[in-house]
């Protein structure tokens, strides 16, 4: 016996803290529109994006962009629900992130129809106003980051808009401090 966890193991205990994730994040939202309203949930937006920015800036790995660092995250927090992520930097020096097939919008359409009761009918447009407002508190005001939906899925894209940088340049420049 190695004492390492068996596969079957390893994908209970995913599946368990996914699902224990999904639990607590659903009753904050619950709590805090219900408590709260639309304000509640516009401030519960800021103050985690604030909360998220400054953790991104404490990990930022040495040589790495804020731009590349927030698409990263970003990409692994997708790969976590198994979404079909792909990752696209372009010449210009726009990076592209492309999630065919959304594993968070998969997992909640699963759980809505075990009788679980959802907060949103879609996580789609909390998830992109969140992501958007980390991106600009960390990002800085050089790169626009945005997400556009389609279907099962999304596509995000962060462009550089700094003068002289693009594919000669060095496309992702992100502040370290804000």
């Amino acid at each position: 016996m190695t004492g390492e966890p068996s596969p079957s193991d390893l994908a209970e205990k995913v599946d368990l803290w996914r699902q224990r994730f999904f639990e607590a994040q659903a009753a904050a939202e619950e709590f805090i529109l219900g408590e709260h309203g639309e304000e509640g949930l516009a401030a519960w937006i800021q103050a985690n994006s604030r909360i998220t920015a400054e953790l991104l800036r404490a990990q930022q790995p040495a040589g790495v962009s804020a731009t590349d660092h927030f698409m990263t995250r970003l990409q692994h927090q997708l790969l976590l629900y198994d979404s079909a992520v792909t990752s696209e930097p372009q010449p210009s020096g726009t990076v592209v992130l492309r999630n065919a097939d959304c594993g968070i919008l998969r997992y909640r359409e699963r759980a809505a129809r075990a009788g679980v009761v959802l907060t949103f009918s879609s996580p789609c447009p909390y998830c992109q106003e969140l992501n958007t407002a980390i991106a600009a508190r960390y990002v800085g005001p050089d790169v626009t980051v945005s997400c556009e939906r389609a279907g099962g899925g999304c596509t995000w894209r962060a462009e550089s808009h700094a003068p002289g940088e693009g594919a000669a340049g060095s496309p992702h420049r992100g502040r370290a401090g804000d």
